[in-house]
């Protein structure tokens, strides 16, 4: 039996934004990729995510546009990340609100349990998800940094999305 019921087809703008970003795991697969933890063990490790999950939140994020895989050599054998594309990208603003609603209402189990949102640019920690509450400026990959004190004692640069291959006339570069 599904847990819910496809609302991809739902006149209501939330109900199907919701049918691609409401999972709790297919978010947390995000703020991996978006701290630039795209490689699947990588990600498992860090989640504590049986394969099962995180093979069909991945694929499932593959399917809606948010993330592409991209080829990569671990030493022995050719194996796949996950980045972000250009739509995956543009599911920031939704991350940052729910790291600042929750830093906002809902208690940390420690005093390293938190993530903050940064604007590199002036670098302010913002309490908007889109726009600098420091000096105003928009919000994107280039230019927030998420800072986790459970990660790094330092903020990290957000992952960008992976550049779109080259198309030539004769197809796909090699």
């Amino acid at each position: 039996m599904p847990l819910r019921s496809d609302w991809s087809q739902r006149t209501c703008s939330l109900a199907r934004g919701l049918d691609v970003l409401g999972d709790p795991w297919g978010m947390l697969v995000l703020r991996e990729v978006f701290f630039g933890n795209g490689r699947f063990d990588a990600m498992k490790s860090r989640l504590g995510a049986a394969d099962s999950v995180l093979s069909k939140r991945l694929q499932d994020l593959v399917d809606a546009g948010l993330l592409t895989r991209r080829p990569y050599d671990d030493g022995g054998r050719t194996r796949q990340e996950y980045v972000l594309t250009d739509k995956g990208e543009d599911a920031l603003p939704v991350l940052n609100a729910v790291a600042i609603w929750s830093e906002k209402h809902l208690p940390a189990p420690s005093e390293q349990a938190h993530m903050y949102v940064v604007h590199t640019g002036c670098g302010a920690r913002t309490t908007s998800a889109d726009t600098c509450t420091g000096c105003g400026e928009r919000l994107t990959v280039r230019n927030t940094s998420w800072h986790s004190p459970v990660r790094t004692p330092r903020p990290v640069p957000l992952a960008a999305a992976a550049p779109a291959p080259a198309i030539h006339p004769n197809g796909p570069a090699a």
